[in-house]
């Protein structure tokens, strides 16, 4: 399967779980920012790219989970350094472009998982 055959299928998957039209799952699309996804949503995501790609997605392997609980990650609503680190080392699917420019807050975490980002976790999940 290639990248536009995945990209098509995750725009399907897109479409059914978060009621948006494809022609908005474009791939520089925030799945929260743009596409209107809440933390409930993410499981349903999760769910339909398992079954579309017959693959297995651990708990907290594609969208991160319970980051603020940990105080080393995450420090007055920011990303510490190793915040930073762990995230790019768990979620290579992910470009954390985003908080380059200083501003390290973890709301902004959701503007970094974009539909791109998706293709590119399906396609190091079918390359393993």
């Amino acid at each position: 399967m290639n990248r536009d055959d995945i990209f098509s299928k995750i725009q399907e998957v897109l479409d059914d779980a978060l009621g948006v039209d494809e022609d908005e799952v474009t791939p520089n699309a925030s799945l929260t920012a743009d596409l209107g996804a809440e933390s409930i949503d993410f499981l349903d995501i999760v769910f339909r790219i398992e079954k579309t790609f017959d693959v297995k997605i651990s708990q907290g392997e594609l969208f991160p989970e319970n980051l603020a609980d940990n105080d080393d990650w995450v420090a007055d609503g920011k990303l510490t350094d190793a915040g930073l680190e762990m995230l790019k080392g768990r979620m290579a699917h992910v470009d954390f472009a985003v908080f380059e420019g200083g501003d390290r807050s973890i709301a902004k975490l959701g503007d970094a998982i974009t539909v791109d980002s998706l293709v590119n976790f399906v396609e190091i999940k079918l390359a393993g």
